[in-house]
């Protein structure tokens, strides 16, 4: 399927500009946010943006080539005017909930939304909901799934190198809504499971009693039998890094993949000496060894691969790599952490039954002034 028409709605960071904010590869591979990678894609034709300030709209629509009347201050009325069958939603978590559903009701066939997936469970439920109604594919940006480096581990992993996943420790300095999203949606991703019950600890009392969103560590049990641990609150030189602990190996990931290893458990010791002293051998892989990580032969731009999932999501239904299911169980899990510590520190099991219950991402904070004119007025003073 070629030719489909793309939009996005909200025009400043994520949606047009964040790629100018990358240095070097590892976690991101260019091009990655939505504007650039609709432009860039052979499968879509960029034809329309919408935001409220003028600024951000003159912006998107003169870099990758949107004419002014396809560029609207209003989101409704572009889905009202213009023919899309991919669209994507980088605003303010704010609104974000309302924004999908009205983009799902307008007839699109998928629909590419920011992380964190909302604010509270019950907003969370009603997307998935009435994009399962509509039949629109929905992803959410928790990105690392779709980056070709985790995605080497994935493959490492389901193909049975390190044995069955027993553990997974993940360090990473976030809070646990906002990027704790991406943190999560990996762990479950690499854990390869469904997150069962959780124990939580939160930054203090005071804090774990309001909405806010906390910095956070936890212990996380999967219905496969992996469990993990993790740790947002500071995490000194351990900046996203995962430890994936299998039966019969092992990989870690340092720095969000800019360093890999893979040990795994042998048959045979090495190197074995001529005057080593004869021993009956022991059955079965009991040698650890390390071994080259298997890298990837190509690397596409991570938005381009998540826009050929989402043509692959329209032309045969599969959910895309990170559905919308998945961002709810990111933010599910997020919230059970410090429901943990408000309960004093005890198991809390999924699904939590109180769909009201939420985390105000911090995104959300001065959300009336677009995030890409509060970085650029940061970096001139």
């Amino acid at each position: 399927m070629t030719g489909l028409r793309a939009a996005v709605i909200g025009l400043g960071r994520m949606g047009s500009t964040f790629d100018d904010e990358i240095p070097h590869g590892g976690s991101v591979f260019l091009p990655y946010c939505h504007g650039p990678a609709y432009f860039h894609s052979p499968k879509v034709e960029l034809v329309a943006g919408a935001d409220l300030h003028d600024g951000q709209r003159q912006l998107f629509g003169k870099r990758w080539q949107v004419p002014s009347d396809n560029m609207y201050s209003d989101y409704r009325e572009m889905l009202a005017k213009e023919d899309l069958d991919i669209v994507s939603v980088c605003t303010s978590a704010r609104v974000r909930s309302t924004i999908v559903q009205d983009v799902a009701r307008a007839g699109v066939k998928a629909i590419w939304a920011e992380k964190p997936i909302a604010l509270s469970l019950e907003e969370a439920d009603t997307m998935v909901r009435v994009c399962d109604e509509e039949g629109v594919a929905l992803a959410i940006n928790c990105a690392r799934r779709w980056n070709p480096l985790y995605t080497q581990v994935k493959r490492v992993i389901d193909e049975g190198q390190i044995g069955k996943v027993l553990q997974v420790t993940a360090n990473a300095p976030c809070d646990l809504s906002h990027n704790g999203s991406h943190l999560l949606d990996t762990v479950r991703f690499l854990a390869g499971g469904d997150v069962q019950w959780v124990m939580g600890e939160m930054e203090s009392d005071e804090a774990a009693a309001t909405d806010d969103d906390l910095a956070g560590n936890g212990y996380l049990a999967f219905d496969n039998g992996a469990r993990a641990f993790i740790r947002s609150m500071p995490t000194g030189a351990a900046k996203w890094n995962f430890d994936i602990l299998g039966e019969e190996g092992m990989i870690r990931s340092v720095g969000d993949t800019n360093e890999l290893e893979l040990t795994a458990l042998s048959e045979t010791e090495f190197p074995v000496f001529s005057d080593s002293p004869v021993r009956a051998s022991r059955p079965g892989k009991t040698h650890v060894a390390r071994y080259p990580f298997p890298w990837p032969t190509s690397i596409q731009g991570m938005g381009l691969t998540i826009i050929d999932d989402l043509v692959n999501s329209i032309e045969t239904g599969a959910p895309p790599k990170c559905s919308g299911t998945d961002g709810l169980l990111a933010l599910e899990t997020a919230i059970a952490l410090r429901e943990s510590h408000r309960r004093g520190f005890t198991r809390v099991n999924l699904p939590l039954e109180d769909r009201g219950l939420k985390i105000l991402s911090a995104e959300i904070q001065g959300d009336d002034v677009p995030r890409r004119i509060l970085r650029e007025s940061q970096s001139a003073t």
